[in-house]
């Protein structure tokens, strides 16, 4: 007797087929040994299962090898970067060294015009300088961070001609030092760190830069009013008088006498016995002969209240009221007076009143 509305679903070959019987699917496997045949059967949700592991298994490993070859390239690119910034630091080392010899020549200057306005009597300030550039830094002193630096900087560009350039446009040279690449995930520290130290090395050569050429106006002021003044000039003691050694300076010392703190009134230069001394500018003489304490002593009138006295000697070369030029020979070196060896006792008096002779050497 058969259901109505129930249908009867046959395969190929006329067999009758369940409708609620699972899809399964079958593997086999043969065996070239023995001519066995394995089978394996899966049902239908757990081949979908087992595909699905694949499926997951074959997206991790894919992911797996995308991830290793990004680390591998990005370790590839950091070992470029630290060759490149090795490169970097030598050129650095290499900028900052000759930076160290320009500040330090910049003193030498600026030591030498404060000489120059001394002991002419030229004591106008640099306020354009000390306007224009305030407090310096020293070589190495840490600057605050990246906004001060900008904040306080005047690029190179803005400097036009002060300082030959080689052929570098202004602005691509305030970039060599200025613009460093923004720090990366792979080297953010040392990339920060490069930045602070270009930063600081940009101000430095800023302020060189910019005090060279207000120092070379100044120095070129200073030379148009000199050189009103040549006599002055002649006349102003300049040079060290012999070639020697300094022992004993300007100022409070221990007395080789009576090992008591007394004021010594000049500098004391040792040379060999004989050694020529020269007039360290034009003048005449105003005295030449024994003093107890000095010994054979020389002295020599520049006028403008300007007196240098040379003591100890051992011999007198020129007599008073004669008149001697810079770099004339007066005297030669001895331990006459109350000396302890051979040197010579050197002072600078202005207005009689004993100032250090140091400032009077422009030549050392």
């Amino acid at each position: 007797m058969k259901n109505e509305g129930q249908t009867t679903k046959r395969d190929v070959g006329g067999a009758v087929v369940d409708p609620t019987a699972r899809k399964t699917v079958t593997f086999l496997m043969l065996s070239n040994r023995k001519g066995r045949t394995m089978s394996l059967t899966l049902s239908d949700g757990w081949l979908k299962a087992v595909l699905s592991f694949v499926l997951v298994l074959s997206v991790i490993g894919a992911a797996a090898v995308v991830d290793y070859l990004s680390l591998l390239g990005a370790s590839v690119e950091n070992r470029r970067l630290r060759a490149e910034n090795s490169l970097l630091r030598e050129q650095f080392q290499v900028v900052e060294g000759k930076l160290n010899a320009l500040e330090g020549n910049l003193e030498r200057v600026r030591a030498f015009v404060t000489k120059l306005k001394l002991i002419t009597n030229i004591e106008t300030e640099d306020r354009s300088l000390k306007l224009a550039l305030g407090p310096l830094p020293r070589p190495g002193q840490p600057i605050g961070g990246a906004e001060t630096a900008a904040i306080g900087r005047t690029p190179a560009a803005a400097l036009g001609g002060l300082m030959p350039t080689g052929g570098i446009p202004a602005a691509e040279q305030d970039a060599v030092f200025y613009k460093a690449p923004a720090p990366d995930e792979a080297a953010g520290e040392m990339a920060a760190e490069q930045a602070r130290d270009y930063a600081s090395l940009a101000i430095r050569i800023d302020t060189a830069v910019q005090e060279v050429g207000i120092r070379e106006q100044g120095v070129l002021e200073l030379w148009e009013s000199l050189s009103e003044r040549q006599n002055l000039l002649a006349a102003t003691p300049s040079i060290k008088p012999v070639r020697g050694w300094f022992t004993s300076k300007f100022g409070y010392r221990i007395s080789p006498f009576t090992s008591k703190p007394v004021m010594h009134n000049g500098l004391d230069v040792a040379a060999s016995p004989g050694s020529p001394i020269y007039a360290p500018a034009d003048g005449i003489v105003s005295f030449a002969g024994y003093d107890p304490g000095y010994g054979k002593l020389v002295s020599i009138d520049h006028g403008y209240g300007v007196v240098t006295r040379f003591g100890h000697n051992s011999q007198i070369y020129v007599e008073l009221g004669q008149k001697v030029k810079r770099r004339d020979i007066v005297a030669a070196v001895g331990s006459t007076g109350r000396s302890t060896g051979p040197h010579l006792h050197y002072e600078v008096r202005v207005n009689d009143v004993p100032v250090d002779p140091a400032n009077y050497i422009l030549d050392e």
